[in-house]
């Protein structure tokens, strides 16, 4: 598995194939929901929402090739405001505010199941756990990496080898410093500046060899372009040391594409069927869909996509300007805090 070829987390897409709303490997479901409506770009749609560790998944009940996928690392924020649905009128919904690239999308999600709070509980704790583990999936430049001169584990990481006497190449006279490898990265830090360090999960890595550089051989690991492209140089003596090294990490790289593991852990008490079982499923539905025919799927969830005339202008004490109402929910330092 290339890392620049992982999408699932890191993009927004309409109405994908298949293929693409299976799991992935390392990808696990975590939670499915038969009874839920996009309300913003499917108002009146009953349909199926999984959640899986790396993303969200809608689809419809009775056109599955309708469908959504919202990953994890392009939701900005989630929150809990009144909705109105078709199917339920005017209720409590779950809505989901994203940045892709440069476009922002806002996604409204509404449980079909009256008094259910799950749709809240399972999205919100999820993304929860993926932003409070993006070292496993993150490179990370001089981070609190390193306690009392030991390297700080992830709750799912083993320590298999630690290589002393490693030059971190960056600069002309190098930096003396330790190597940590592990089943999901490796980290090197100074020795006299521990603080000095960095984190390159093996999802980051593009390649990892050896090549000659103006201090003799040395191990360069090239990163992926999602994680800025860096090429990175350490010096390891003897040969055959760096020569094991190499060989070691290029093998753990080997194994953890294979079957990544991404670090986001979260359980629901009663497990989910596969994918395999969820595609055998029909389910039978009563709603009418009204089609008004030339629909954008890609244009209806721009976030304040669905207005059609300017609201009333209020006057912003924070400006000193007259401005327009803002939506419910939302601030001015907040829209500042997602343009930034």
């Amino acid at each position: 598995m290339a890392a620049d070829v992982l999408w699932e987390d890191r993009d927004v897409r309409f109405d994908i194939n298949p293929s693409q709303m299976r799991m992935r490997p390392g990808e696990k479901l975590i939670d499915r929901l038969d009874a839920v409506e996009d309300t913003k770009g499917n108002n009146g749609e009953r349909g199926r929402l999984l959640v899986s560790n790396l993303r969200i998944i809608w689809h419809s009940m009775s056109v599955p090739r309708v469908n959504l996928s919202i990953g994890f690392n392009c939701v900005i924020n989630i929150s809990s405001k009144q909705a109105q649905s078709k199917l339920r009128g005017t209720t409590e919904a779950l809505f989901v505010l994203t940045k892709a690239g440069a476009t922002r999308f806002e996604f409204i999600f509404t449980n079909l199941i009256p008094g259910s709070p799950r749709l809240f509980t399972s999205i919100i704790a999820v993304h929860r756990a993926y932003e409070t583990s993006k070292l496993y999936r993150d490179l990370k430049l001089r981070g609190a990496l390193i306690q009392e001169k030991h390297l700080r584990l992830l709750p799912q990481e083993q320590i298999y080898n630690q290589v002393n006497g490693v030059w971190n190449l960056s600069s002309d006279q190098g930096n003396l410093g330790t190597f940590y490898i592990t089943n999901v990265r490796l980290v090197w830090h100074a020795n006299v500046n521990e603080s000095f360090n960095v984190s390159i999960p093996y999802l980051q890595m593009k390649t990892v060899k050896i090549r000659d550089s103006k201090f003799g051989l040395a191990l360069v690991v090239e990163t992926s372009t999602m994680s800025g492209g860096y090429v990175l140089g350490f010096r390891i003596d003897p040969v055959e040391k760096l020569k094991d090294t190499a060989k070691e990490i290029q093998n753990l790289h080997r194994v953890y594409s294979s079957c990544p593991i991404f670090g986001v852990e979260f359980e629901t008490d009663s497990k989910p069927q596969t994918m395999e079982e969820l595609t055998l499923e029909r389910v039978t539905d009563d709603v009418e869909i009204e089609n008004d025919g030339g629909t954008d799927a890609f244009a209806a969830y721009f976030a304040d996509g669905d207005k059609e005339r300017d609201r009333e202008p209020v006057y912003s004490e924070e400006l000193g300007l007259a401005v327009e109402k803002l939506k419910d929910g939302f601030t001015l330092s907040g829209l500042w805090e997602v343009l930034a």
